[in-house]
């Protein structure tokens, strides 16, 4: 198995002991929960505004997704946390723009207590290559 670290300068850095994504054997990319972390100045976007983190969210996966040669149509499984459930509707009609039609992933959507930096949304994904 060759693991491939992905990291790139267009989203944010991680904030603990992990890298933004893995690619293994060229076929599979994991990539790490992303929050509403500006990339340049590594401030939280949108505070208290869920539509504005979740397309923070969305761009900073877009950004990584970029560095390991894919898109958002090589996406097949999608996890979303939420703060509050009663979130859903905003978070999903953003997350709609970029994974709906032919090509949605497979989601899971989960209530959490809480999320890193105290954010509303994260999401990760799984894609192949």
């Amino acid at each position: 198995m060759q693991r491939t670290i992905i990291n790139t300068p267009a989203a944010p850095a991680p904030v603990g002991p992990y890298n933004q994504a893995v690619a293994v054997s060229g076929q599979m990319l994991f990539v790490s929960g992303q929050i509403a972390l500006d990339p340049a100045t590594g401030q939280l976007v949108g505070e208290g505004d869920v539509v504005a983190q979740t397309e923070q969210v969305i761009a900073n996966l877009a950004a990584i997704l970029t560095a390991a040669g894919a898109g958002f149509d090589n996406v097949v499984k999608t996890s979303v946390f939420l703060k509050d459930m009663g979130d859903f509707g905003a978070v999903n009609e953003i997350y709609a723009k970029y994974f709906g039609g032919d090509h949605a992933p497979a989601r899971a959507c989960v209530e959490v207590a809480r999320l890193p930096k105290d954010v509303d949304v994260e999401i990760e994904c799984i894609a192949v290559l």
